[in-house]
């Protein structure tokens, strides 16, 4: 990871909300980007109290307006590509723009995961209040339980 650069980044000059986590590999090396995103995301990673955020999420976002498709909500975090060493999940909802960019840098043992959201709306204002003030730790405490399930 040479200077700091993400593909979440690409085409979004100015972000409502970014945020950059990194974490040591502590030896689990030798993974691909893309599938870091499906251990980070795998339910097993997924703190239980998160899990059931998750579940109030589901049935309160119609009541603000947003319907999640049958096809999203079953795989949000599905990625769209790899390149150049970096995962990237992207979605453009009415409400929001999200992007997640995960890469590794073997050489220095680390996992990087950047986040960037645009809310394009009231409503992305709204849905993204408690998950703005949560994303870090939980996205975190995610990453570091799929790096010691990878050891």
């Amino acid at each position: 990871m040479p200077g700091f650069a993400s593909r979440a980044l690409d085409g979004v000059p100015e972000p409502d909300f970014a945020d950059v986590q990194i974490v040591p590999l502590r030896g689990a090396t030798g993974i691909a980007p893309d599938d870091w995103v499906r251990a980070i995301f795998d339910r097993r990673s997924i703190p239980i109290g998160v899990r059931a955020l998750f579940g109030l999420r589901a049935v309160l976002v119609p009541f603000i307006g947003l319907n999640q498709s049958r096809e999203r909500a079953s795989n949000p975090f599905e990625v769209e590509d790899v390149v150049d060493g970096e995962a990237l999940v992207a979605h453009d909802e009415p409400h929001l723009l999200f992007r997640l960019g995960v890469a590794v840098d073997e050489q220095a043992g680390l996992l990087r995961a950047t986040t960037v959201v645009v809310h394009h709306n009231w409503r992305g204002r709204l849905y993204f209040i408690p998950v703005g003030v949560l994303h870090g730790p939980v996205l975190r405490s995610m990453m570091v339980r799929a790096v010691n399930r990878a050891r």
